[in-house]
């Protein structure tokens, strides 16, 4: 690489370096004609990264892997996964690198991974490629989900490789440039549980104590506090999901992180009409991971977590196993507050609201939404409408109107706080079929849609002229919602 590549990145290989059991030194596939597609210069900012280097030739080769510094070392990550409960104990990164890991402008440690790169040693039958509709799926949504304050996984960049994929059709290729605090995931301690490798297994504990779970390092039984910790972001997590509408799709244990951020944004979408049945993975034929069970499957994915670091919870194993259900039972309160807190703050409700007055406020408002398959998004916006005075948007979506006048009345003396609402409350989703319109264009070439959806979901609560469209529902002629993997 140039002296000026050299000076703008450091990557650091702790990965690489301290897991070689759980890592394939491997290089990217090379990229034919690499066009860049999409570049978060904020984030590039935080991550003490020259944008204007990263639109030369030799950034968007970084980007993709082709031209890493010397001193890097990718890798392809080895983990297990619970797939739809399924257990598989091999997969691993098949079609993704680790470049390394980079230290911000904030002095804090963040992987680049790369998505779409080419095949690795845990390919199995995959091309390890990736197409532009999906690797700008995940742009999309996880900068969506950053801006509606959401623990998530970022994206850098999608680099175009000019070389053709085939899935159903022949389409474009791209890759992902992927940020996360890490890429640790409970598969990653199935796997090391796996190999029987028990110092394997505590250093990867203590890797994640030190980068995510810190506090737990004070406690008298550290890997007990690391359960805990990673417990704690994760009912946090699924709160913050639920609240919003977003449903992941996915959820196996190879997309579980440690750090209680979201990964992997493959069939995944936004409630419109409210519906807690809902499943939007074409995949997911049983809905395992329909929206109400999110926090169940969460809840269950923790469980195989408490397996996998069992042995250094305590060498006895019924004790192990004793201190570990102790810590899974804190797991549904955690939750439950947090949503609960959650709710309340979206109907506007003082936080020393009596629980037996905001409860069945909650209870009986959801009630009437689902009964009504209330477009979720724009109701609890047009509530603080409500608060404001102006009944009739929020009104006008529901079924039982005598029912909603009644709890108006049970609701508006609280003097519920309409600013506060607004700021909860988005008024812009990355809306499914204007993600499908944005991606559709893009395959095209076109990358307008998707930059004008990304100004609109980059602040969501502050509403501008000119975007009313973002704002609304689908059309009926849009139909049921289905996603795909897009692998």
């Amino acid at each position: 690489m140039s002296d000026i590549a050299r000076s703008t990145i450091a990557f650091e290989g702790h990965f690489a370096r301290d897991f070689p059991e759980l890592a394939v030194p491997w290089r990217a596939e090379a990229a034919p004609e690499p066009q860049l597609l999409a570049l978060n210069e904020p984030l590039a900012v935080e991550l003490g990264l020259d944008p204007a280097f990263l639109r030369s030739p030799e950034g968007i080769g970084l980007l993709i892997g082709n031209a890493v510094p010397e001193e890097a070392t990718p890798v392809a990550q080895a983990y297990s996964g619970h797939q739809f409960g399924w257990y598989s104990p091999r997969l691993g990164d098949g079609r993704a690198l680790l470049l390394g890991e980079v230290t911000g402008a904030d002095g804090k440690l963040r992987d680049l991974h790369l998505k779409g790169s080419g095949r690795t040693p845990f390919a199995r039958n995959g091309d390890g490629r990736a197409a532009v509709g999906p690797m700008l799926r995940e742009y999309i949504l996880s900068e969506a989900m950053h801006a509606l304050r959401i623990p998530t996984t970022r994206s850098l960049a999608v680099v175009g490789t000019g070389r053709q994929v085939q899935r159903e059709t022949l389409l474009p290729g791209a890759v992902l440039t992927r940020v996360a605090n890490s890429h640790l995931r409970v598969g990653s301690f199935q796997y090391a549980r796996a190999t029987d490798d028990l110092d394997l297994l505590r250093r990867l504990a203590d890797h994640a104590i030190e980068r995510h779970h810190p506090s737990a390092a004070g406690e008298s039984n550290r890997y007990l506090g690391l359960l805990r910790g990673v417990i704690s972001v994760q009912a946090t997590l699924m709160a913050k999901w639920m609240l919003v509408g977003f449903v992941h799709g996915v959820m196996n244990t190879d997309n579980m992180t440690v750090s209680g951020e979201t990964i992997d944004y493959g069939p995944c979408a936004f409630l419109e009409g409210f519906d807690p049945g809902a499943v939007y993975s074409s995949i997911d034929e049983m809905g395992r991971y329909a929206y109400r069970s999110q926090p169940v499957v969460a809840e269950w994915n923790l469980a195989r977590f408490a397996e996998s670091i069992a042995p250094l919870i305590h060498e006895d194993e019924e004790q192990a196993v004793a201190l570990a259900v102790e810590a899974l039972n804190g797991f549904r309160q955690q939750y439950s507050a947090a949503w609960f807190n959650g709710m309340k703050a979206k109907l506007g409700l003082p936080e020393n609201i009596d629980d037996d007055v905001a409860s069945p406020l909650v209870d009986d408002l959801l009630e009437l939404v689902q009964e009504a398959r209330a477009d979720y998004t724009s109701f609890f916006r047009n509530l603080g409408k409500a608060a404001r005075g102006q009944v009739e948007p929020a009104r006008g979506t529901v079924l039982d109107l005598a029912a909603f006048d009644a709890w108006l009345e049970r609701w508006r003396p609280l003097t519920p706080d309409a600013d506060a609402m607004d700021s909860i409350n988005p008024v812009y989703i990355p809306r499914n079929h204007l993600v499908e319109e944005a991606l559709a264009a893009a395959t095209e070439g076109e990358m307008g849609p998707v930059e004008h959806l990304l100004t609109a979901v980059s602040d969501p609560w502050t509403e501008r002229p000119g975007l009313e469209e973002y704002a609304l529902p689908a059309p009926e002629s849009f139909g049921p919602y289905r996603t795909f993997c897009g692998t």
